[in-house]
C-alpha cells in the first residue's frame, strides 16, 4: 500500500519549487493563484529569497504547503495514495492530497494558521528543545516534574522527542534531561512553542476559519497527529486540526499504525528528505522515496 508523506517546518530551502514552475504549466498557474490568494508574490521568496527571508512564518508555512500540494497535482497518474500523513503543517497538504481541502481553502488555512502562530509567540516568550537518546517516557516525567509550562511536542522517532514551553521550563528541562542520560537537550531556533498549551490563542483564531471551511470526504484515511489513527470522518478531521496546534505530534505512532494498517512504501512529497529519515529509524525495514517531477505519468 502506497502512504505519501508531507514534511513541516524546518524543510524549506532557497529556490523552492522553482523547477516545478519552470517544467509544469499546471504548477505555473497554481503559484500564481497562490500569489493572488496571499496578496504578495510567494513565488520571488520562494525563487530568489535568501534562507532569512524564507523564515519569516507568514512564509515559511504557505512556501512549504505550496511546493507539496503543488508537486503531488503535477504527478498526475502516479499519485495513488492508500493512505496520507503530515508532520505539523504538513497535515494540511495531506488534507489537500487526499481531498478533504481544495487548494484554495488550504492554503487560505495555513496563512491564517502562520499568522495566528506568530502573534502567539508574540504573548509570551517561549521555545522548544529536541531531546535525543532518552526513552518517552523518562522525557514525559521530567515535563511533568519541572515547574512552569513545559510539555512533549513531536515524538520524531524513538529517541527523538521536542518539548515546548516557557522559556525558563525548557532551560531546567534540558538540565534535568542531561542528568538524566539524554545525550542531548538542544535549544532550537524557533520562535515559540508550538504544540503546547501556550498556543491556546492561535488555536481559538484557527478553529473559526476551519469551522467556516468546507471538508469534503476524503479519498483515503488520513493518519493525524494528534490520534495517530487512520481517519476518514470529516468532522473528526476538522475536530483533530483544532487540537493539533496545542497538542503533540505522534509521528513515531503515525507511522507505527500505518505500517501495521499494511503501508509498504513512504513516499514523501515536498522539499527534503527529514521524514524519510524519521520513517527508517522508526522501522529500518520501511521502503521511502521521495517525490519528483520526472515521475510524472
Amino acid at each position: 500500500m502506497n502512504a505519501f508523506i508531507f514534511p513541516g517546518q524546518g524543510a524549506q530551502f532557497s529556490g523552492m519549487g522553482l523547477d516545478l514552475y519552470e517544467n509544469s504549466p499546471l504548477a505555473q498557474e497554481l503559484f500564481e493563484n497562490a500569489n493572488d490568494i496571499l496578496g504578495f508574490s510567494i513565488t520571488d521568496i520562494m525563487f530568489e529569497g535568501s534562507a532569512e527571508d524564507l523564515k519569516q512564518t507568514k512564509v515559511t508555512q504557505p512556501a512549504i504547503f505550496l511546493h507539496s500540494v503543488i508537486l503531488a497535482k503535477t504527478l498526475g497518474d502516479s499519485f495513488k495514495p492508500d493512505m496520507v500523513a503530515g508532520h505539523s503543517l504538513g497535515e494540511f497538504s495531506a488534507l489537500v492530497a487526499n481531498g478533504t481541502l481544495n487548494f484554495e481553502d488550504g492554503l487560505r488555512l495555513v496563512s491564517q494558521r502562520a499568522q495566528a502562530m506568530q502573534k502567539a509567540c508574540e504573548l509570551q516568550p517561549s521555545t522548544m528543545a529536541a531531546v535525543l537518546g532518552l526513552d518517552d517516557n523518562i522525557v514525559e516525567k521530567v515535563c511533568e516534574t519541572t515547574p512552569g509550562t513545559v510539555v512533549a511536542a513531536n515524538y520524531n522517532c524513538p529517541g527523538q522527542l521536542v518539548i515546548s514551553g516557557e522559556i525558563d521550563a525548557i532551560n531546567a528541562a534540558c538540565e534535568t534531561l542531561k542528568a538524566e542520560g539524554a545525550r542531548r537537550a538542544l535549544v532550537l531556533p524557533v520562535g515559540g512553542a508550538f504544540h503546547s498549551p501556550l498556543m491556546e490563542p492561535a488555536r481559538e483564531e484557527l478553529a473559526a476559519a476551519i469551522e467556516g471551511t468546507t471538508f469534503n470526504k476524503p479519498n483515503c484515511p488520513i493518519y493525524q497527529n494528534v490520534t495517530a489513527a487512520a481517519i476518514t470522518d470529516e468532522n473528526e478531521i476538522k475536530t483533530n486540526l483544532i487540537s493539533q496546534l496545542t497538542a503533540p505530534v505522534r509521528w513515531t505512532q503515525s507511522i507505527q499504525q500505518m505500517l501495521a494498517d499494511g503501508a509498504t512504501l513512504f513516499t514523501e512529497v515536498g522539499p527534503g528528505k527529514v521524514l524519510q529519515g524519521l520513517v527508517k529509524k522508526i522501522n529500518r525495514e520501511a521502503q521511502t522515496a521521495s517525490a519528483t517531477l520526472e515521475t510524472q505519468a
